[in-house]
Parts: structure tokens; sequence; C-alpha cells
């Protein structure tokens, strides 16, 4: 009974702890915290939904913005790129413009400036003309007067000069053929004449008479020349130059044949000099000194063949001096083939001689002679050998003066503007300007010019023509060479193919770099003109004593 009255009061405890009433603030508030924390949520989850909302939104102007930024620079890009092509169009389309007015210019420079000059030939002398500067040069008479007593009178002996050097030098070179072996050294050939004793316009003293002598190898050997234009690189001093291959007729290596002939102790090696070792030895450096080609090359060297050449013409001299009554003597130093016939009465009669080197078949000619303009410069390798046109311009001179009427003016021209441009050299040093030049000139004006406009009473224009002529090629800094690139040479001259096809040669070209030798030039230029009618004055009235003095003739013992 008590254990079941136990069990009533436990259940009735129980059941009052249990029932919800006894706390009220902790169970009754349960459902609205659980509304209340839904409804936040849904606020929440509303306020993500927005910010996505936006994001996206923001994400979207974004992209489109970059997109229109790359739209905008993918136009930029296609208007420059359309730029650059239309640009290098354009580059392109006045560069060939420039090239073809460049060749037309050059193509008829000499013509118009021809015409220019030319067109009323009174205007040459005009005193408000620009050419020459509006120096006035002497009148026509002043002119015949001074060419017959100064020019054509000192000139008179010329002739009788020529007959006496070509005499001696014949047996100079029979004497020196007489000591070469024919199995191992060089071949002397008879001389050529060339420059202005041989063009009949030499006006200087004492007469210099300049001749080339060329040689050939001995068999087996043959001379290969190459020209400076084969050469794509080919540097600016080094054009007009080239160089001379020492082969075997059967394409071998060379090699010297000394050793296979005895030769005697005035006999001359091709290949060697005073030793006469066999090429090459095995540390043999000090016969490669001695070679007359380069050091370790195929290739002559005009350096090594000036010396062979001053120790023949030495060796020959010996053998004929006992047959004169005078001594010789090599003369100017920077001309290695200068040499000077010294009289006993204190005369001296200068010559040149140079070994010089025949192109093929043709009249070109490689000189190892060392330029004397100082415009020029020296070569840039022993090995390099000069192309000399002498001979081709010696006939074209011939051929012109065929064509030419009776007493033509054009050699008074260059005997009287070479004459002045030595005495200005005299009064204010050398300068860039040569004889050489002055011919150049003078040949240019010949191919341009009609035959009739050279007449005996053109002398003062045609004069006049020529001096403009070479200011416009100093003022330019241009010169073409006459022979090189010309195409207007008529073909009748025979020059090589690869001469025509040549690209001109600028003779002035020196003039761009070297700007005190040119300020120098062109202002000794024009204090020649200025100079011109007192010198050619003053040399009419007084001419020198000392201008017909005919050489003694040679007495041979």
């Amino acid at each position: 009974m008590a254990m079941g009255l136990f069990r009533v009061c436990l259940v009735v405890v129980t059941a009052i702890i249990n029932h919800p009433l006894l706390f009220p603030r902790e169970n009754a508030t349960v459902p609205e915290n659980e509304e209340e924390i839904i409804r936040k949520m849904q606020e929440h989850q509303e306020k993500l939904q927005m910010e996505q909302l936006r994001l996206e939104e923001e994400v979207s102007r974004l992209v489109a913005e970059k997109e229109a930024l790359r739209q905008i620079e993918d136009e930029d890009q296609q208007q420059q790129l359309e730029a650059h092509t239309t640009w290098d169009l354009w580059s392109t389309l006045c560069m060939i413009l420039f090239l073809i007015i460049e060749v037309w210019r050059q193509d008829h420079q000499d013509g118009t400036f021809l015409d220019c000059l030319g067109g009323d030939e009174d205007e040459l002398s005009g005193p408000g003309g620009a050419p020459l500067r509006g120096l006035p040069l002497p009148n026509r008479a002043t002119l015949d007067h001074f060419y017959e007593h100064c020019i054509r009178s000192a000139t008179g002996d010329a002739t009788r000069t020529r007959e006496f050097v070509e005499g001696f030098v014949d047996d100079l070179l029979e004497a020196l053929r007489s000591i070469c072996n024919r199995n191992t050294d060089m071949e002397m050939e008879d001389f050529i004449g060339v420059g202005s004793m041989y063009e009949n316009w030499q006006v200087e003293r004492p007469l210099l008479c300049h001749l080339f002598v060329p040689f050939v190898p001995p068999e087996p050997y043959s001379f290969h020349p190459e020209f400076w234009s084969s050469h794509l690189s080919m540097p600016l001093e080094r054009q007009g130059y080239g160089q001379i291959k020492v082969t075997l007729a059967d394409g071998d290596s060379l090699g010297c044949i000394c050793g296979k002939t005895k030769l005697g102790e005035d006999m001359l090696c091709l290949l060697h000099g005073r030793n006469r070792g066999a090429w090459p030895r095995s540390g043999g450096s000090n016969e490669m000194e001695d070679l007359l080609c380069s050091r370790e090359s195929s290739y002559l060297d005009a350096m090594q063949v000036m010396k062979w050449f001053q120790t023949a013409l030495t060796k020959a001299w010996h053998r004929i001096s006992h047959k004169y009554e005078f001594d010789l003597a090599f003369g100017e130093l920077d001309t290695p083939g200068s040499l000077k016939i010294k009289f006993r009465s204190g005369k001296f009669m200068p010559f040149v001689l140079t070994p010089v080197i025949q192109c093929n078949d043709s009249d070109l000619y490689f000189t190892s002679q060392l330029p004397k303009e100082p415009c020029r410069g020296a070569p840039a390798s022993n090995t390099d050998w000069l192309l000399s046109f002498a001979v081709y311009e010696r006939q074209f001179l011939r051929m012109t003066a065929k064509a030419l009427p009776e007493g033509a003016c054009h050699l008074s021209c260059l005997q009287i503007a070479s004459f002045l441009l030595s005495k200005q050299s005299r009064l204010t040093g050398p300068s860039g300007l040569s004889d050489y030049h002055l011919k150049t000139a003078l040949l240019h004006l010949l191919l341009s010019r009609q035959a009739a406009d050279w007449k005996a009473s053109q002398l003062d224009v045609r004069l006049q023509e020529l001096f403009c002529f070479l200011e416009r090629s100093l003022l330019e800094k241009k010169l073409h060479h006459f022979f090189v690139g010309n195409h207007k040479v008529p073909e009748a001259m025979g020059l090589p193919e690869v001469v025509r096809r040549a690209e001109p040669l600028n003779l002035f070209r020196s003039f761009v770099l070297q700007r005190t030798l040119y300020r120098h030039t062109v202002d000794s230029f024009y204090e020649m003109l200025k100079n011109a009618p007192t010198l050619i004055s003053e040399y009419s009235l007084h001419v020198p004593s000392d201008r017909a003095s005919p050489p003694p003739k040679a007495v041979a013992l």
C-alpha cells in the first residue's frame, strides 16, 4: 500500500515538474524566436540576392567597357597600320621619284649645263653673270698673244725632248732584258708614251716624259686582274683600284721555279727578290719579305714590284753607263719610277718609267705609281693597283682632233688652264685640283660640244666654259671619271664591258669628308681666276729666259 502510494506521489511530482506552465519564460517564446530568425534570414537572403544582382550588373558593365576599349584599340591599331602602310607607300613612291629625277639629272646635267652656258655665248662674259663669281678672264686677243709667246714657244722643243728620252730608254730597257732570265724573270715589253707630252699639251718646264713599261710573267705564270667593281662592298677610297692575282696556267697554286733553273748573280726571279729560296718554306719569314707577291697572298705587291724595278734599272744602267757622258739618278721620292738625267753642264732632264700590267687585251693598264693628288689619297693596301686610262685618253684626243676644225682651240684651253693652275699652286700651295681634273673636264666638254664650237676664234669662250664646268663640279663635289660608267663614250674606243657597265666614278668623292682640303681647293680656284688677268699680262710682257733651251744631244762613247 505504501509502495503504491509512493509511486502515485512520484508520478504526481513528475507531472507537476514537467508541466509547461511551471517555466513560462523559457518555453513559451521559442516559437516566436524561430519566426524572427526565419524572417531575418529571409531579409538577409533578399539582400544577398540584391547584392548579387548589383554585382552581376557591375560585372556586365565592366565587361561591356572592356569590350568597348578593345574595339577602340583595335580601331586605333587598324588606323595606325593603314597610316603606316600609306606612309611606306608614299616613302617608296618618293624614293622612286627621287631616283628617277637623279638619274635624269645625271644623264642630262652635261647637256643642260652646256645649254645654260652656251645658249647665248654673250652671256658668258657678262658682268652680272653668276658663273665664276663675276671674275673676268682676259679677252681673246690677250689670250692669243699669251699663247703664241709663252706656251707655243716654250713647248717648241717637245719633239726633240721626246726623241732623246725615247732613245735612251730603249737602250736602258735592252740592257735590262739582257740581265734577265726568260725562264724565271718577268719580261719587259716596249714602252708606251702617255700623258701631256704625248697629248701635246705639256706646259710646265722642264718637259717631262711619262713612259709606261708593260711587263708579263714567264711561263707558266699568268696575271689575273680583278676590278674594284667586282666587289659589292668596295670602300670609296678603293674605287678606281684593282688587284693582280698571280696564278699558274693550269690553275694550280703558286710555286717558285728558282730551284729548277740555275740563276746568275744578276738574274731576278718572278716571285723572289735578292733571296731566291723556294716559296713557301717552313718558318721562312725572312724569305717572304722579298716576294713580289704580298705576304701570305697570291696578289702582286705594288711596292715590292717597284723595289724590284728599281733594282733592275740600277743594274741595267751600270751595264751601259760607260757609253754616256751623263749620270742617271732616281728623282722624286713620292714617284718611285721618277728618273733624272744629270748633264755635266748642271742641267737635268727628268722622266718617269712606270712598270704597268696590261688588263687582258685592252688598253687599260694597272700602274704601281702612287698618286700625287691630295684628293685621291694613297691606296689602302700594297696589293691595290691604280687603273690607268692614259692610253684611252690619248686615243680619244687623237680621234676627236680629226673631226675638229683646223687649229682647234681645245688643247690651247687646256694648256692655259694648266699654266694658271701651276702658277697658283706655287703661290698658295697644292690643292685638291690637278691637271688630270682639268683634262677630265675638257674631255666631257669635247664629248658634249659640236665640232664647230672649237674654232680658234672661240678660245676665250671655251676657256671660260671650261672654268664654269669646273666651278659647277667643285660646288657639287662631283666630277665623274670620263670613261668609267660613261655610256656616251663611242663604242669605237673599245672599252672593256666591265668598265662601261660600272657605276660612275666620282673623282671629287674625297671632298665630301675632307672639308679642309675642299675649302682650300675652292678658295684656291677662285684666287686663280682672280689672278689670271695679271699673270697672263705679266708673262706676255716678260717671257722667262729659261723657256727655250733645247736639251743637249746624248753623246755615246
